[in-house]
């Protein structure tokens, strides 16, 4: 991390010609690239970008260079360094749909940004194709039958086989074959986003919106953006939404064509390019949820299934696919939901689990329930920043220290392993109507390692189960969080 931090400061510096006045680190997101926000003194800041994959960053900048000339929506690339792992851009905020969605709901004002961003879809889709050279595409040059495919059997090896549910298989890769030669002879055919969902398009603080993130984009059907967007299932869009929305975008892309639009058939498309989607989605679930065993994507399968239920129950695909219907059926079943819908506690739930940090110096937290204490876990196996002096004065709840045991240890892995076992007896226990249950994470001085375990697992816990913690960390809340050195 500092490497990068580095980097990005060096290249700050000789851009504007003076060192950045402040420098922090964005939440990354859910690709290996960091993020960070510069600021010089005159109170401008950009955003640096710091990637291993230098294929990845000349994507980007080359679509990023292409669009913004064509007075498109999206950041200006500022500068790059020699050895392509690093960028500045334009800062556009913080501030996404999906937020201004989670923050004020389903209102006129929400859906005012929803149809902006689809009528700047439109035209970054049709005016950004004029000109593109995309041979420089990050993988396949155009969305057609093999990516199709690759979709569909990415949903079929990480999401339905882990289900170890009968199908034909035979019968299901030929009605995947049938359905990406239909899909394949699209009408229309355009620069196609790829990842086009509300978390990639900021809203600019001076009004308007920008998009990010279209480094995957290829040649396209331009439906299969609108589909991304309209059914992504962290945004749980209205069926009534969903509908008008098409129809605002179908207007906007009409505009943008120097001939009619054929409604009819860019709508039945638009559906087969829905359920490839959502496909995509439970593939990509099933492979970050089920094979890498992180929570957060398990937690969005029961999503994802009810997003799929919905459009099957209510739309056709516009070709008959036997098997595959066979499957969708078996995907969306109640069984299957239920087996990835974790039980949460309610208003009458009485379990609390109590969650503490602690030193193994001064000694295992005091059980007041009588129950015997409940899980301990030894937090002491993952690498110590306080071996470190720059951490010595810091706690787990200190960006610098959450970095360090999130890029340079095994945390996670730890942590996973953690929610395995933990989740089991809160499922339990909150069946049977027990009351209590003790977890506490032990390291050698309860300051760092074991202060950022039990954080993140009182958070898992409420997250996923809704049940209520109370969380303590019995040295830091001792010393309230102050943390002297001897020098």
């Amino acid at each position: 991390m500092q490497q990068m931090i580095e980097t990005i400061r060096t290249l700050y510096t000789q851009w504007a010609g003076a060192e950045p006045a402040q420098l922090d680190v964005l939440p990354q997101a859910g690709s290996d690239r960091r993020y960070f926000r510069l600021q010089g003194a005159d109170g401008r800041s950009v955003i640096g970008t710091f990637g291993a994959n230098v294929r990845e960053n000349e994507t980007f900048i080359y679509f990023a260079c292409h669009f913004a000339g064509l007075g498109l929506n999206v950041p200006d690339v500022l500068a790059v360094n020699e050895e392509g792992t690093a960028y500045l851009q334009t800062d556009f905020g913080d501030q996404s749909l999906l937020m201004a969605l989670e923050e004020k709901g389903y209102t006129d004002e929400v859906y005012a940004l929803f149809r902006e961003s689809l009528a700047e879809l439109a035209r970054l889709q049709i005016g950004g194709d004029e000109g593109l050279d995309y041979n420089r595409c990050l993988t396949n040059k155009e969305f057609g039958k093999q990516a199709i495919m690759a979709d569909l059997l990415y949903f079929k090896y990480y999401f339905l086989d882990a289900l170890r549910e009968p199908y034909d298989k035979q019968r299901l890769i030929d009605d995947f074959e049938a359905l990406a030669t239909y899909l394949t002879h699209t009408e229309y055919k355009y620069f196609m986003f790829r990842d086009f969902q509300s978390r990639n398009i900021l809203l600019k603080p001076g009004g308007g919106v920008a998009f990010i993130d279209f480094q995957g984009g290829m040649k396209g059907a331009p439906q299969y953006d609108a589909a991304s967007m309209l059914w992504q299932a962290k945004a749980a869009l209205p069926d009534e939404w969903k509908e008008r929305l098409l129809e605002d975008y179908m207007d906007a892309f009409a505009a943008q064509l120097d001939g009619p639009l054929d409604r009819a058939v860019f709508r039945s498309q638009y559906n087969g390019y829905v359920l490839i989607r959502l496909m995509q989605v439970l593939g990509a679930y099933g492979f970050r949820g089920l094979f890498e065993r992180k929570a957060h994507f398990l937690t969005s399968i029961p999503l994802a299934l009810q997003n799929l239920k919905s459009f099957i129950n209510r739309y056709s695909m516009g070709i008959v696919l036997p098997e595959f219907r066979r499957v969708l059926d078996l995907c969306v079943a109640d069984k299957v939901i239920e087996r990835f819908t974790p039980i949460q506690a309610n208003k009458n739930t009485p379990l609390v689990v109590k969650v503490c940090s602690f030193s193994y110096r001064q000694g295992y937290p005091n059980d007041e329930t009588g129950n015997g204490g409940g899980f301990v876990f030894d937090c002491r196996g993952i690498l110590n920043p306080g071996r470190f002096d720059e951490y010595k004065e810091f706690h787990g709840r200190d960006r610098s220290v959450m970095e360090f045991l999130e890029q340079r240890t095994k945390m996670q892995e730890f942590l996973n392993s953690v929610f395995d076992v933990v989740d089991i007896a809160v499922e339990d226990y909150i069946q049977r109507g027990f009351e209590d249950l003790a977890v506490s994470f032990g390291c050698t001085g309860g300051q760092h390692r074991s202060v950022y375990a039990a954080d993140a697992l009182a958070r898992h816990l409420r997250n996923k189960y809704k049940v209520t913690v109370e969380l303590c960390h019995t040295v830091q809340e001792a010393k309230n969080w102050i943390n002297k050195v001897s020098k």
